[in-house]
């Protein structure tokens, strides 16, 4: 299940800024709860909160695995400069991280990638 969080950015359509625009609290009892709205649309209800909770699981999972990718692209991109030749397996390598979000629709899609072997 998603947090609160998760679900407030999904209905809002971005990464809200939880010290101003929104805030939390939470009693003791592990419910976090709305304590004060400050955007210019409608505070959703819990049930409207709830409906996100599938789109906010899996866009998190998408979001971790794409920063994994970037970091894993990010460490051969020197190899990808005009004055460096890349080998065939690190062509293969560097496009089979670029393709791993294909096909990807679930959250144990997600947690399953098998992540290619850097060469």
């Amino acid at each position: 299940m998603a947090s609160i969080l998760l679900k407030i950015n999904e209905y809002v359509g971005k990464e809200v800024d939880f010290r101003n625009e929104v805030l939390l609290q939470d009693n003791g009892d592990g419910v976090v709860f709305i304590k004060e709205w400050n955007l210019d649309i409608p505070q959703p209800t819990i049930e409207e909160l709830n409906a996100y909770d599938s789109i906010a699981d899996i866009n998190f999972n998408f979001k971790i695995l794409r920063e994994k990718r970037n970091q894993l692209l990010a460490q051969t991109d020197y190899l990808a400069l005009s004055d460096q030749t890349m080998s065939e397996e690190m062509t293969t390598y560097r496009q089979a991280l670029r393709d791993i979000t294909e096909g990807l629709t679930t959250v144990e899609d997600v947690n399953n990638v098998i992540w290619p072997t850097k060469p």
